[in-house]
């Protein structure tokens, strides 16, 4: 008669323990943002094994997205944006920015997402996915001069339209017309991605 050994180390892959990573990620990349959460400290607090979060999820960045619980991968955007190089890369943006959020099933998460941003303990979810996924990738697809500049003067006037036309309500912003919206901030994005800086 044999006897096993009680298992040791931490628990096994689950649909519950995939939940907990979820969860621990989340609050980690809200609180401390990107840079400064490490997928170990994520494991330690959802009581797993670092290993069992890259099985799951692959790269930190994988986790990421997948903690943001969004439709659309925020990676996806950046080819389509950078498609055509700097000329019109102001509208794209807009254009695809509206697109995604004029979607109701996208709009949900999306919302979620924004009104974190305005909690001490979320407050570094909006930049580390805005910028680290979208603008500075779009920003090096371009070979941007003072990339980082650029892109915190693109995300405050889109940031600021998101808040005013879908969270806030505010109008005439809430109910204008895609193409009215698009011509009157893609000049303003164009000219802070692409055109000179004071």
């Amino acid at each position: 008669m044999s006897t096993k050994a009680p298992r040791r180390g931490r628990r096994p892959g689950s649909p519950d323990t995939r939940a907990a990573i979820l969860t621990a990620a989340r609050q980690r990349f809200a609180q401390q943002g990107y840079a400064a959460t490490s997928v170990r400290g994520i494991a330690t607090a959802a009581g797993v094994d670092s290993a069992l979060v890259h099985h799951y999820f692959g790269t930190k960045e994988d986790l990421f997205v997948a903690s943001l619980e969004l439709r659309v991968d925020p990676r996806d955007v950046v080819p389509v944006v950078a498609a055509g190089g700097r000329d019109g890369v102001g509208e794209r943006l807009v254009r695809l920015l509206l697109s995604i959020w004029d979607d109701e099933e996208s709009r949900l998460p999306l919302m979620a997402l924004m009104r974190s941003a305005f909690e001490p303990e979320g407050k570094a979810l909006v930049p580390d996915a805005f910028g680290r996924l979208i603008l500075a990738p779009v920003s090096e697809a371009l070979e941007l001069d003072e990339p980082e500049r650029r892109i915190t003067l693109v995300a405050s006037q889109l940031v600021g339209l998101v808040a005013l036309r879908y969270i806030a309500r505010i109008e005439p912003l809430a109910s204008a017309p895609v193409d009215t919206l698009v011509a009157t901030y893609a000049p303003v994005v164009q000219g802070y991605l692409t055109g000179p800086l004071p």
